[in-house]
């Protein structure tokens, strides 16, 4: 284990229209469509050790009425690893609709800026199976598929995530999201101690180096979330599982 902490290393699905695709700064007109089958992939993720998957339904955050259910309950089915899943859960009905799909961590974004108070009763309701999704921009939360400007600051909203008891945080900076850059892990760190929850860091991962950074940053800093540099071939999902132990996912 090389003597390295325990640390999430976290594949992501991105789905539009039943299909892996991966965005470049949140735009959807910067698709890339990747071959291989959702179901599929999820497979050769928890073959490689993943612990945890990281799906996003881009057609439900965009909001337009179409969602990836069909696509989620198949890689559910697939892979026996914990699937975290995002987009779109603006309702009770949404979040309760992937419990019954067997998701463990569900990703709240958009209703967590808009209507924390409705959040906080899905959680009394369904458990602390929640996750916050904070996704910014030049440090300004940003929803609705990343199409609107929240009104407050991504720091401003971490410090009330604690009271509202969900489980912890997905941080993304859109500005370097698929861009294979390098994360923003310094305003990650910020993040995650206005929170003072265990925080997975995803965006610009772009080499194994990355990752090694975001896992050295802070103990708050859990996992990072690994996209499009896995699937161009620039990081080895397997090597990086063997190199950073993958903790349980809860």
């Amino acid at each position: 284990m090389n003597g390295h902490r325990p640390f999430l290393v976290v594949p992501a699905i991105d789905l539009r229209a039943g299909r892996c695709v991966r965005l470049v700064q949140g735009s959807f007109a910067s698709v890339t469509v990747f071959p291989l089958d959702p179901a599929e992939q999820a497979r050769r993720f928890a073959a490689a050790g993943a612990a945890l998957i990281h799906v996003v339904d881009l057609d439900a955050a965009e909001g337009k009425g179409n969602d990836n259910r069909a696509a989620i309950a198949a890689i559910r089915a697939a892979a026996p690893c914990a699937l975290e899943v995002g987009g779109g859960v603006r309702s009770a009905d949404d979040a309760r609709r992937l419990v019954d799909l067997g998701v463990e961590r569900i990703v709240v974004g958009t209703a967590l800026a808009r209507s924390p108070e409705a959040v906080a009763g899905w959680i009394a309701e369904l458990g602390r199976r929640f996750v916050a999704g904070i996704d910014a921009r030049a440090g300004r939360v940003k929803v609705a598929g990343w199409a609107d400007d929240a009104g407050l600051a991504d720091t401003d909203l971490a410090g009330r995530l604690a009271a509202l008891g969900v489980a912890g945080l997905v941080y993304t900076n859109i500005a370097v999201d698929g861009t294979l850059a390098g994360p923003d892990v310094a305003r990650t760190v910020e993040v995650a101690r206005a929170a003072g929850l265990p925080t997975i860091l995803s965006g610009g991962i772009g080499g194994e180096a990355d990752v090694a950074a975001a896992a050295g940053a802070d103990p708050l800093v859990v996992g990072a979330i690994v996209g499009r540099a896995m699937y161009e071939g620039r990081v080895d999902l397997a090597r990086l599982l063997a190199r950073f132990p993958q903790p349980p996912v809860r």
